[in-house]
């Protein structure tokens, strides 16, 4: 009878597969890192080939900040901004990043150690002020319900526009009508002339005014309602 010892098998250091390793199921490929998972230069390479999921990432990362380096320059100019303002200049930063190739944006250099948040707030401050003294260049002007109670003597557009459409209409009615019974509307309708008044202009009696004008308007009312239905 013989026996036979076996050595323990022995492994190195290199041999020895990763806690990682271990854990990682076999057959299964390496999952891509989320978007919230990217450092800043793969966010900015991201940026800058358009990637939807980049730059949905950019506004869940730098809105807050940005907004909020608006807002402190914005706060001590109350009388000069509006509450949508803040928004405005947010979009102009954006459209700022992509303009010119997004030369702006390809200016940012983390190597040299600069934050991205902290390059951005500046930039946000820097848009702030720009649309302050762009705000204190335009010459003032009020709001839109100080307009209401505005008033002027003359006609506004649409006033004069129906005036002259009713002019024209006026016209066209009168084409057939005598020169004397021309002459009674525009002392009685046009001038709004007493009977009296126009009986002495046109030196007639004051009963010839009244069956005149009881007359005209008859006629004028037939000849509307005619044009009405030919219309």
């Amino acid at each position: 009878m013989f026996s036979v010892s076996v050595e323990p098998a022995t492994f190195s250091n290199q041999d020895r597969p990763s806690p990682a390793a271990r854990q990682q199921p076999r057959g299964r490929p390496t999952v891509r890192p989320g978007a919230a998972e990217w450092s800043e230069s793969r966010l900015i390479e991201e940026l800058l080939a358009d990637s939807p999921e980049g730059w949905r990432e950019f506004n869940a990362r730098y809105s807050r900040l940005i907004l909020s380096c608006i807002h402190r320059v914005l706060v001590r100019f109350g009388r000069l901004v509006r509450p949508d303002d803040a928004q405005e200049i947010y979009a102009t930063l954006c459209v700022q990043l992509l303009a010119n190739d997004k030369h702006k944006l390809r200016s940012f250099e983390p190597s040299r150690g600069n934050k991205l948040g902290t390059w951005l707030g500046m930039l946000a401050c820097h848009s702030a002020y720009d649309f302050l003294r762009s705000v204190r260049r335009e010459p003032k002007h009020g709001c839109f319900s100080e307009a209401e109670e505005l008033g002027s003597e003359h006609p506004d557009p649409c006033e004069i526009a129906l005036m002259r459409e009713r002019a024209r209409i006026v016209s066209n009615l009168l084409r057939d009508f005598s020169a004397k019974d021309r002459a009674f509307i525009a002392l009685y309708f046009g001038e709004g002339l007493s009977p009296e008044q126009v009986a002495d202009r046109l030196s007639i009696s004051v009963k010839t005014v009244y069956s005149k004008r009881h007359k005209i308007q008859r006629r004028l009312e037939a000849l509307l309602s005619t044009a009405q239905l030919a219309a």
